[in-house]
């Protein structure tokens, strides 16, 4: 990828975060931020939804910091197993493993009495799903061969990003930062191909001098 695809991949991502965060900061902290609403506050609604949008810069920062991080463990992953076969399997051996720590130590850290795992499932199946569906649509964008990284960047890559708000356990926090982590990593997953393909049409095109 060259280095004007590049900025364009930085700063694109940045205002996908910052509006996703400001979109699902009102949603999810709409108890909260009502009476603003109610009372046409427009200088209140505004300030907010500025720290929303600059939070939301810091989430993708992270994210595109994940994104890059897993394209380097990747290619030392095919490095070490010489075999995407293999390399995949070992993907998918942590995208379980990882599932399976997201409810089982979320529950016996932060369960209380009577508390349900169902909850703690729930969000992990989310995260599933939604890596599920990206991952079959960079499939068919690109190869079949695909959709197991994919997957795991989706699951593995957005869990590990999201362990600062795991750690507290806020409930809106946990998804004021999850959902623009997955809409963040989804952009750059499907649209990293389209990049690196204009990238080598501009170098074939480009007049020799």
């Amino acid at each position: 990828m060259n280095s004007r695809n590049l900025v364009r991949l930085f700063l694109s991502t940045l205002l996908v975060g910052g509006i996703t965060t400001g979109i699902v900061g009102f949603i999810v902290r709409w108890d909260e931020f009502q009476p603003y609403f109610t009372d046409f506050n427009a200088l209140e609604i505004l300030s907010i939804l500025f720290w929303l949008f600059g939070v939301g810069l810091i989430f993708s920062i992270i994210s595109q910091m994940g994104f890059f991080a897993y394209l380097t463990v990747h290619r030392f992953g095919l490095g070490i197993f010489k075999s995407l076969k293999l390399w995949n399997a070992v993907q998918l051996i942590l995208i379980v493993f990882v599932l399976f720590d997201l409810v089982y130590f979320r529950f016996k850290a932060f369960a209380k009495e009577g508390d349900s795992i169902l909850s703690y499932v729930g969000v992990a199946i989310f995260i599933a799903l939604v890596g599920i569906i990206i991952a079959y649509i960079k499939s068919k964008q690109t190869n079949k061969e695909a959709f197991i990284p994919a997957l795991f960047f989706m699951v593995v890559v957005t869990t590990l990003e999201w362990v600062p708000v795991l750690r507290v356990n806020e409930e809106s926090w946990l998804y004021l930062m999850l959902l623009p982590l997955l809409v963040c990593n989804a952009y750059q997953l499907l649209i990293l191909h389209k990049l690196n393909q204009k990238s080598v049409q501009a170098k074939v095109t480009k007049p020799s001098k």
